[in-house]
């Protein structure tokens, strides 16, 4: 069975936008990620999702799960747990890591669920 593949348009708008705004992720006291070169990926009505370049986030801390999903738009997904924060931090991170051509910019990167990490504190910047 073939995955179907959409392209955002005026129906389903999805824009990724470069951020120089300071991101730090937190899990148990612990900086999981720190960034200042984020992507604000905004998909129609959905809250605005940061996603961090795989290089600022200490992969050393997250393991990857069996847990994926598939979005038409953006193309399979996968996730990442972070085993400081215990039973809130599984599946707290997920990554398109093949993108749908469309979705190219947001490939190597990661974003968090803001409930299943301690805090993704934002400071504007220039």
């Amino acid at each position: 069975m073939t995955k179907p593949v959409k392209l955002p348009d005026s129906s389903h708008p999805i824009t990724v936008t470069p951020s120089t705004d300071r991101v730090s992720v937190t899990v148990a006291g612990r900086s999981v990620a720190e960034s200042r070169g984020t992507l604000l990926l905004q998909e129609a009505a959905y809250p605005a999702v940061r996603y961090i370049p795989r290089q600022d986030v200490d992969m050393n801390l997250l393991r990857r799960t069996t847990h994926q999903t598939y979005c038409p738009y953006k193309g399979d997904c996968s996730y990442y747990s972070v085993p400081v924060g215990g039973e809130r931090s599984l599946n707290a991170a997920w990554s398109y890591e093949n993108p749908h051509p469309a979705m190219a910019a947001i490939e190597g990167h990661l974003a968090f669920y803001p409930d299943r990490v301690e805090s993704i504190e934002v400071v504007k910047g220039p």
